[in-house]
């Protein structure tokens, strides 16, 4: 991830400084101004299109990575909720339910949160849930005061892995790559286009455009870091699974 943002910001720094040098060695300046009148109004349009995309993808990526990051909460709740209504049942099933939950929450947090970096799942974690909901599903409530509590905590179950499955296919999907493919062609174009200026100072010229492009690169490599919001050093960390489980433990 850290290459290919030092790539993107190097291909894009790189080209206004080769694009212009080529240009100005085989048209000459008089004649690039000449054209100015013309290329301006093409570029403030064109400009205007790949601004209006590149904003919207922008805010659609971190608009996922917030919500990729509030159903990692969510998920973690409802394991503090299902441990707190498991109150409501006999010493030796509070017990069992804390051993248990305890073990997965580790194994999220130790071997599934490093998968999902790369789009993966834990088989451990897999395994612990299977038997979590066997260990549920075989209890028998005894009162009334344990069949509220039981009906609770299934459907907070129920709902963690909902989450849990939400989280997986988080960590395995992002944009499009023809969506990609549109950004970086779009991207290439706009700072292409200002090598076709006519400017007296080609200082000035080498300036102006290489502040597009780094505006242009820095955009990108947003979205590429929101992208995959388990991946990368802007990604989720489990804290949310971390403080659940410091609250069993303590409890």
């Amino acid at each position: 991830m850290a290459l290919l943002g030092i790539g993107i910001l190097l291909f894009f720094l790189g080209i206004p400084t080769v694009g212009i040098l080529l240009v100005r060695r085989f048209v000459p300046v008089s004649r690039l101004r000449a054209h100015n009148d013309v290329a301006g109004p093409i570029f403030a349009t064109l400009g205007v299109i790949y601004a209006v995309l590149l904003a919207f993808v922008v805010i659609v990526s971190w608009q996922n990575f917030d919500r990729a990051q509030m159903n990692v909460v969510a998920e973690a709740n409802n394991y503090a909720n299902i441990y707190r209504n498991s109150a409501g049942f006999d010493e030796a099933f509070r017990n069992e339910v804390k051993k248990r939950m305890d073990a997965y929450l580790r194994a999220v947090i130790d071997d599934e949160w490093p998968r999902l970096g790369a789009g993966g799942r834990s088989p451990l974690v897999q395994e612990l849930a299977a038997g979590f909901w066997l260990f549920f599903g075989s209890y028998e409530p005894r009162t009334e005061r344990e069949k509220i509590f039981y009906a609770e905590a299934v459907s907070q179950m129920n709902e963690a892995g909902e989450y849990r499955r939400q989280r997986l296919v988080d960590a395995q999907t992002g944009i499009h790559p023809m969506l990609w493919a549109i950004l970086l062609v779009g991207g290439l174009i706009t700072v292409v286009f200002t090598c076709f200026f006519g400017s007296e100072t080609l200082g000035t010229q080498l300036i102006m455009t290489s502040m597009l492009a780094l505006l242009i690169a820095m955009s990108l490599l947003t979205i590429l870091m929101l992208d995959h919001p388990f991946t990368g050093r802007v990604s989720i960390p489990p804290e949310a699974f971390m403080q659940v489980l410091s609250y069993i433990s303590g409890s």
